[in-house]
């Protein structure tokens, strides 16, 4: 267990850490378009290659729109495809963002999303309109998206390249994800990592039964 005195870094995912998701409205969304089939290629758990190369940033959003087509329906527009893939994106509480300012007077606060090229955009959009937060990048000390990375969580070698650039220590680091494959590849990294278990706590809980806060 680590001692959150020694701690001067954070790094905090964000679909489900911070911004509400539910993957499941993305499934009924596609199913709303003759698509039943769509939580096959891609949940939480799970995904097909296709989504890593996109959250990669090793292709677009045209060439994901036109692969989603090929796998799922031809006759899908681009709008049909962006507007059910943003669809799991939710809002992000208020007090999370409170949360977040309150966190950075005492850590160094970075954000570390397995995301990509649509949904970048979309959920700025919904922190701008439902936060009146202009750039939600700014209310990090860094904000580090795979697709901009051209690497993903859970490799080790994300969890590096944002310690090196910040000359963040392992030792001092606190890494805090919703999925545990991605938390355990932060250990692999030797950062501290924490699971949050959305079933049994939000962030604001973890951080104060973790004593982050004193």
């Amino acid at each position: 267990m680590f001692d959150p005195a020694r701690l001067d870094t954070l790094i905090l995912d964000l679909g489900g850490v911070l911004i509400d998701v539910d993957y499941d409205r993305s499934a009924r969304a596609f199913k709303e378009h003759g698509v039943p089939q769509f939580e096959q290629q891609f949940s939480k758990a799970r995904q097909t290659p296709l989504f890593d190369r996109f959250e990669k940033g090793e292709i677009g959003p045209k060439e994901f729109r036109d692969e989603v087509r090929r796998l799922l329906n031809p006759d899908l527009k681009d709008k049909v495809i962006d507007t059910c893939w943003n669809a799991m994106l939710g809002s992000i509480p208020p007090e999370r963002m409170v949360l977040v300012e309150d966190l950075r007077m005492r850590y160094r606060v970075y954000l570390l999303s397995n995301t990509n090229r649509i949904h970048v955009p979309a959920f700025l959009d919904i922190v701008q309109r439902e936060n009146r937060i202009a750039d939600f990048r700014q209310e990090f000390d860094g904000t580090y998206f795979s697709c901009d990375m051209g690497m993903r969580k859970p490799d080790e070698a994300i969890f590096r390249h944002v310690m090196k650039e910040n000359f963040a220590t392992a030792d001092g680091t606190l890494f805090i994800d919703d999925s545990m494959q991605h938390v355990e590849g932060a250990r692999k990294a030797g950062l501290h990592a924490e699971h949050l278990d959305l079933a049994q706590e939000d962030l604001i809980g973890m951080v104060q039964r973790l004593g982050l806060l004193g």
